[in-house]
């Protein structure tokens, strides 16, 4: 790709590739959800080769068209700061949604253990298992669905709590722990179950469900270091 001091071209074409030069390095310095970060970023390089072109459409010679365009958005190393705070309530959202979701399934997950019936071949400190880790998905929920309203349209216009991506990430962080042992758990007890395909299964959801949320608590803390 050209620099920026490239003068030959269509006007369109120069800003366009100045632009997506502005956009790869912004990308690269942000986290967040992929989706949200390829919005974001494209408003930014849109806006920002609108109005290169406006300038060059003024006459300004191409150089003088870039300076003062990024003049008025800011370079990335200043933009960038109050994107990844964006993006960063994006991601916190993201894993708080998922813990919320994932903790009632958990307990669906258990509550189809218990009901299949076992033969009393399993030790009941393995049917003990379902509270505690029920228990910890549960509180880890309920924060979640704190974090969601601290964040939500009504606070908008509030600074985000320093500590709220890394409270979100470990609860993410507690909630997948919960969920793996809950899988570990159920596929291991499901040749034992009387009903093992409905057990089986429910340790495939647990498995999925860690997955993702394991995924989402990881994203954020790599938000909450950005």
């Amino acid at each position: 790709m050209s620099g920026p001091g490239r003068r030959t071209g269509p006007t369109g074409t120069y800003a366009d590739e100045y632009a997506d030069e502005y956009a790869e390095v912004l990308a690269s310095a942000l986290r967040g959800p992929a989706r949200a970060r390829a919005r974001l970023v494209a408003e930014m390089r849109e806006g920002l080769a609108e109005t290169v072109t406006a300038y060059t459409g003024e006459g300004l010679p191409h150089d003088l068209a870039v300076r003062r365009a990024v003049r008025e958005f800011g370079t990335v190393a200043e933009v960038a700061p109050s994107c990844q705070r964006e993006l960063t309530v994006a991601q916190v959202r993201h894993t708080a949604r998922a813990v919320t979701l994932a903790a009632p399934l958990l307990t669906v997950c258990w509550y189809l253990f218990l009901a299949t019936g076992h033969g009393g071949q399993l030790p009941m400190a393995t049917r003990m298992l379902a509270f505690p880790l029920a228990g910890f998905a549960a509180v880890a929920a309920l924060l979640a669905a704190t974090v969601l309203a601290a964040t939500g349209p009504l606070a908008r216009r509030l600074p985000t709590p320093h500590r709220l991506p890394r409270a979100t990430a470990w609860a993410g962080t507690t909630a997948g722990v919960c969920l793996g042992v809950s899988a570990l758990t159920l596929a291991a007890s499901s040749p034992l179950s009387e009903n093992w395909p409905v057990v089986a299964l429910a340790g495939a959801l647990a498995a999925v469900l860690h997955t993702v949320v394991a995924s989402s608590a990881r994203a954020c803390r790599d938000c909450a270091r950005a």
